[in-house]
Protein backbone atom coordinates (compact mmCIF):
# COMPACT_ATOMS: atom_id res chain seq x y z
CA UNK A 1 0.00 0.00 0.00
CA UNK A 2 1.22 3.21 -1.09
CA UNK A 3 -0.13 6.85 0.43
CA UNK A 4 1.17 10.43 -0.43
CA UNK A 5 -0.24 13.34 1.34
CA UNK A 6 0.02 17.19 0.05
CA UNK A 7 -1.24 20.36 1.11
CA UNK A 8 -3.98 21.62 -1.12
CA UNK A 9 -5.96 25.18 -0.53
CA UNK A 10 -5.05 24.85 3.34
CA UNK A 11 -6.05 20.90 3.60
CA UNK A 12 -4.20 18.01 3.52
CA UNK A 13 -5.21 15.57 0.51
CA UNK A 14 -3.83 12.43 -0.74
CA UNK A 15 -1.77 13.33 -4.25
CA UNK A 16 -1.26 9.67 -4.62
CA UNK A 17 -2.33 6.51 -3.16
CA UNK A 18 -1.97 2.64 -4.76
CA UNK A 19 -2.94 -0.64 -2.99
CA UNK A 20 -2.47 -4.33 -4.02
CA UNK A 21 -3.37 -7.05 -2.11
CA UNK A 22 -4.78 -6.84 1.24
CA UNK A 23 -4.53 -3.71 3.02
CA UNK A 24 -6.12 -0.35 1.69
CA UNK A 25 -7.31 2.56 2.96
CA UNK A 26 -10.82 3.91 3.31
CA UNK A 27 -11.84 7.53 1.89
CA UNK A 28 -10.41 10.67 3.97
CA UNK A 29 -11.95 12.35 6.80
CA UNK A 30 -11.25 15.53 8.44
CA UNK A 31 -12.41 15.66 12.34
CA UNK A 32 -11.87 19.00 12.64
CA UNK A 33 -11.46 22.67 10.84
CA UNK A 34 -7.36 21.71 11.14
CA UNK A 35 -6.91 20.81 7.64
CA UNK A 36 -5.34 17.34 8.67
CA UNK A 37 -6.24 14.42 6.77
CA UNK A 38 -7.53 11.17 8.49
CA UNK A 39 -6.78 8.19 6.48
CA UNK A 40 -8.21 4.23 7.72
CA UNK A 41 -6.13 1.31 6.72
CA UNK A 42 -8.54 -1.89 6.65
CA UNK A 43 -7.55 -5.56 5.73
CA UNK A 44 -10.35 -7.25 4.28
CA UNK A 45 -8.53 -10.47 4.95
CA UNK A 46 -9.16 -10.12 8.44
CA UNK A 47 -5.70 -11.09 10.10
CA UNK A 48 -2.26 -11.88 9.70
CA UNK A 49 -1.34 -15.31 8.79
CA UNK A 50 1.92 -17.16 8.66
CA UNK A 51 4.16 -16.36 5.14
CA UNK A 52 1.93 -13.06 4.98
CA UNK A 53 4.21 -9.98 4.46
CA UNK A 54 2.09 -6.30 4.50
CA UNK A 55 4.60 -3.12 2.72
CA UNK A 56 3.03 0.34 3.53
CA UNK A 57 5.16 3.29 1.98
CA UNK A 58 3.74 6.50 3.55
CA UNK A 59 5.15 10.02 2.85
CA UNK A 60 3.51 12.96 4.38
CA UNK A 61 4.83 16.24 2.07
CA UNK A 62 5.98 19.38 3.46
CA UNK A 63 3.15 21.14 5.57
CA UNK A 64 1.02 18.19 5.81
CA UNK A 65 -0.55 16.97 7.68
CA UNK A 66 -1.39 13.19 8.80
CA UNK A 67 -3.61 10.89 11.19
CA UNK A 68 -3.32 7.44 10.19
CA UNK A 69 -5.02 4.45 12.01
CA UNK A 70 -6.66 1.40 11.43
CA UNK A 71 -10.23 -0.14 11.24
CA UNK A 72 -9.47 -2.80 13.89
CA UNK A 73 -7.31 -4.67 15.85
CA UNK A 74 -4.21 -6.48 14.17
CA UNK A 75 -4.71 -9.95 14.34
CA UNK A 76 -1.86 -12.58 14.43
CA UNK A 77 -2.96 -15.64 14.22
CA UNK A 78 -1.10 -19.09 14.22
CA UNK A 79 1.90 -18.74 11.54
CA UNK A 80 2.99 -22.56 11.43
CA UNK A 81 6.26 -22.68 9.09
CA UNK A 82 7.30 -19.13 8.82
CA UNK A 83 6.31 -15.78 10.64
CA UNK A 84 4.30 -12.73 9.07
CA UNK A 85 5.44 -9.92 8.58
CA UNK A 86 4.67 -5.79 8.13
CA UNK A 87 7.34 -3.06 6.54
CA UNK A 88 6.21 0.07 6.85
CA UNK A 89 8.73 3.17 5.07
CA UNK A 90 7.48 6.42 6.74
CA UNK A 91 9.29 10.02 5.18
CA UNK A 92 8.15 13.38 6.49
CA UNK A 93 8.84 16.56 4.55
CA UNK A 94 9.64 20.20 6.41
CA UNK A 95 6.90 21.18 9.02
CA UNK A 96 4.84 17.84 7.98
CA UNK A 97 3.23 16.10 10.53
CA UNK A 98 1.97 12.23 11.14
CA UNK A 99 -0.11 10.70 13.49
CA UNK A 100 0.04 6.84 13.45
CA UNK A 101 -2.56 5.93 15.65
CA UNK A 102 -3.61 1.38 15.07
CA UNK A 103 -5.43 0.08 17.07
CA UNK A 104 -3.93 -2.69 19.36
CA UNK A 105 -1.70 -5.72 18.29
CA UNK A 106 -3.36 -8.65 19.27
CA UNK A 107 -0.83 -12.07 18.88
CA UNK A 108 -2.69 -15.26 19.20
CA UNK A 109 -1.87 -18.93 20.35
CA UNK A 110 1.39 -19.88 18.39
CA UNK A 111 1.81 -16.51 16.84
CA UNK A 112 5.46 -15.11 15.57
CA UNK A 113 4.92 -11.61 14.31
CA UNK A 114 7.65 -9.01 12.92
CA UNK A 115 6.90 -5.08 12.63
CA UNK A 116 9.62 -3.23 11.01
CA UNK A 117 9.49 0.45 10.75
CA UNK A 118 11.87 2.65 8.92
CA UNK A 119 11.14 6.92 9.72
CA UNK A 120 13.15 9.72 8.05
CA UNK A 121 11.83 12.83 9.23
CA UNK A 122 13.41 16.59 8.82
CA UNK A 123 14.52 18.71 12.27
CA UNK A 124 10.92 20.87 11.82
CA UNK A 125 8.21 17.55 11.32
CA UNK A 126 6.45 16.21 13.81
CA UNK A 127 5.83 12.35 14.72
CA UNK A 128 3.50 10.78 17.07
CA UNK A 129 3.14 7.18 17.33
CA UNK A 130 1.78 5.01 19.58
CA UNK A 131 1.17 1.31 19.86
CA UNK A 132 -0.51 -1.62 22.18
CA UNK A 133 0.50 -5.16 21.99
CA UNK A 134 -1.87 -7.60 23.94
CA UNK A 135 -2.33 -11.01 23.95
CA UNK A 136 -5.20 -13.26 22.62
CA UNK A 137 -7.92 -14.57 24.87
CA UNK A 138 -9.48 -17.88 24.95
CA UNK A 139 -13.07 -18.30 25.78
CA UNK A 140 -12.87 -19.84 28.74
CA UNK A 141 -10.38 -16.56 30.06
CA UNK A 142 -6.63 -18.67 29.06
CA UNK A 143 -3.97 -16.99 27.95
CA UNK A 144 -3.32 -17.33 24.38
CA UNK A 145 0.73 -18.06 23.89
CA UNK A 146 2.36 -16.46 21.42
CA UNK A 147 6.12 -17.42 20.15
CA UNK A 148 7.84 -14.21 19.08
CA UNK A 149 6.78 -10.74 18.83
CA UNK A 150 9.58 -8.50 17.03
CA UNK A 151 8.78 -4.89 16.84
CA UNK A 152 12.17 -2.65 15.07
CA UNK A 153 11.31 1.33 14.85
CA UNK A 154 14.18 2.90 12.46
CA UNK A 155 14.51 6.94 12.92
CA UNK A 156 16.50 9.01 10.93
CA UNK A 157 16.75 12.73 10.87
CA UNK A 158 17.41 14.14 7.67
CA UNK A 159 19.43 17.35 6.91
CA UNK A 160 21.78 19.06 4.43
CA UNK A 161 24.58 16.97 5.90
CA UNK A 162 22.82 13.63 5.19
CA UNK A 163 20.65 11.34 7.38
CA UNK A 164 21.59 10.63 11.33
CA UNK A 165 20.11 7.86 13.42
CA UNK A 166 18.40 9.74 15.82
CA UNK A 167 16.53 6.48 17.73
CA UNK A 168 16.67 2.48 17.33
CA UNK A 169 14.03 1.23 18.78
CA UNK A 170 13.94 -2.74 18.74
CA UNK A 171 11.71 -4.46 21.10
CA UNK A 172 11.66 -8.29 21.55
CA UNK A 173 9.09 -10.22 23.15
CA UNK A 174 9.97 -14.38 23.47
CA UNK A 175 7.91 -15.17 26.07
CA UNK A 176 9.97 -17.93 28.20
CA UNK A 177 7.52 -21.18 28.13
CA UNK A 178 5.03 -19.29 26.73
CA UNK A 179 4.26 -17.02 29.49
CA UNK A 180 5.42 -13.08 29.18
CA UNK A 181 3.91 -12.22 32.65
CA UNK A 182 7.24 -13.87 34.68
CA UNK A 183 9.51 -11.77 37.31
CA UNK A 184 12.18 -9.73 35.00
CA UNK A 185 10.64 -9.93 31.98
CA UNK A 186 6.99 -7.96 32.06
CA UNK A 187 6.69 -7.84 36.04
CA UNK A 188 3.62 -9.53 36.28
CA UNK A 189 2.28 -7.56 33.68
CA UNK A 190 0.60 -9.03 30.03
CA UNK A 191 0.27 -6.01 28.23
CA UNK A 192 2.56 -3.47 26.68
CA UNK A 193 1.63 -0.02 25.36
CA UNK A 194 4.49 2.30 23.64
CA UNK A 195 4.39 6.19 22.35
CA UNK A 196 7.23 7.81 20.32
CA UNK A 197 7.76 11.47 20.07
CA UNK A 198 9.96 12.98 17.58
CA UNK A 199 9.49 17.00 17.79
CA UNK A 200 11.66 20.16 18.03
CA UNK A 201 9.46 20.78 21.28
CA UNK A 202 10.19 17.55 23.00
CA UNK A 203 12.64 18.40 26.03
CA UNK A 204 12.89 16.88 29.54
CA UNK A 205 10.23 19.08 30.87
CA UNK A 206 7.66 17.69 28.63
CA UNK A 207 8.57 14.13 29.60
CA UNK A 208 7.96 15.56 33.44
CA UNK A 209 4.89 16.38 32.16
CA UNK A 210 4.02 13.19 30.52
CA UNK A 211 4.92 11.02 33.40
CA UNK A 212 2.43 13.07 35.61
CA UNK A 213 -0.27 12.08 33.14
CA UNK A 214 0.76 8.69 33.22
CA UNK A 215 0.61 8.28 37.04
CA UNK A 216 -2.77 8.26 37.21
CA UNK A 217 -3.11 5.49 35.40
CA UNK A 218 -2.81 1.68 36.70
CA UNK A 219 0.10 0.80 35.21
CA UNK A 220 4.03 0.57 35.01
CA UNK A 221 5.66 3.14 32.90
CA UNK A 222 8.78 4.75 32.10
CA UNK A 223 10.32 7.63 29.35
CA UNK A 224 13.07 8.73 27.80
CA UNK A 225 14.68 11.00 25.64
CA UNK A 226 16.70 10.24 22.88
CA UNK A 227 19.39 12.89 21.89
CA UNK A 228 19.16 15.72 20.06
CA UNK A 229 19.98 16.16 16.42
CA UNK A 230 19.77 19.97 14.49
CA UNK A 231 17.64 20.79 17.17
CA UNK A 232 15.20 17.91 17.63
CA UNK A 233 14.29 15.10 20.19
CA UNK A 234 12.78 12.02 20.80
CA UNK A 235 10.93 10.45 23.21
CA UNK A 236 9.97 7.34 24.19
CA UNK A 237 7.74 5.98 26.67
CA UNK A 238 6.70 2.31 27.78
CA UNK A 239 4.08 1.11 29.99
CA UNK A 240 2.65 -2.39 31.24
CA UNK A 241 -0.51 -3.43 32.23
CA UNK A 242 -3.43 -6.14 32.37
CA UNK A 243 -5.42 -3.90 30.28
CA UNK A 244 -6.05 -2.68 26.85
CA UNK A 245 -8.59 -0.39 27.80
CA UNK A 246 -5.98 1.22 30.59
CA UNK A 247 -3.43 1.52 28.12
CA UNK A 248 -5.24 2.99 25.65
CA UNK A 249 -6.46 5.88 28.07
CA UNK A 250 -3.17 6.25 28.81
CA UNK A 251 -1.71 6.71 25.41
CA UNK A 252 -4.70 8.88 24.27
CA UNK A 253 -3.82 11.32 27.88
CA UNK A 254 -0.13 11.50 26.66
CA UNK A 255 -1.59 12.32 22.84
CA UNK A 256 -4.08 14.38 24.11
CA UNK A 257 -1.71 16.68 25.58
CA UNK A 258 0.61 16.96 22.91
CA UNK A 259 -2.51 18.09 20.60
CA UNK A 260 -4.22 20.57 22.78
CA UNK A 261 -0.62 22.08 23.16
CA UNK A 262 0.75 21.89 19.83
CA UNK A 263 -1.51 21.80 17.38
CA UNK A 264 -5.03 23.87 19.62
CA UNK A 265 -6.91 20.41 18.45
CA UNK A 266 -9.32 18.42 20.80
CA UNK A 267 -8.10 15.08 22.10
CA UNK A 268 -8.66 12.12 19.29
CA UNK A 269 -12.11 10.11 19.37
CA UNK A 270 -12.26 8.26 16.69
CA UNK A 271 -15.50 6.30 17.32
CA UNK A 272 -14.82 3.02 14.92
CA UNK A 273 -17.31 0.88 16.85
Amino acid sequence: MELDISVREGKSIASWQFHEGALRVLRPHYLDESGQVCFVVVNPGGAYLGADLFLLDVEVQEGAELLLTTQSATKVYRTPGSFAEQRMVVQLGDRARLELMPDQLIAYREASYRQRTHITVRPSSCLVMAEVVTPGWSPDGAAFRYEELRLRNEIHIETEDGSQLLALDNLLIRPPSGDVTGLGFMEGFSHLGSLIVVDPRVDQALADELHQVTSTHDALTGLSLTRSIAGTTGLVLRALSNSTGELNLLLGACTALLRKRWHSQEPLNLRKH
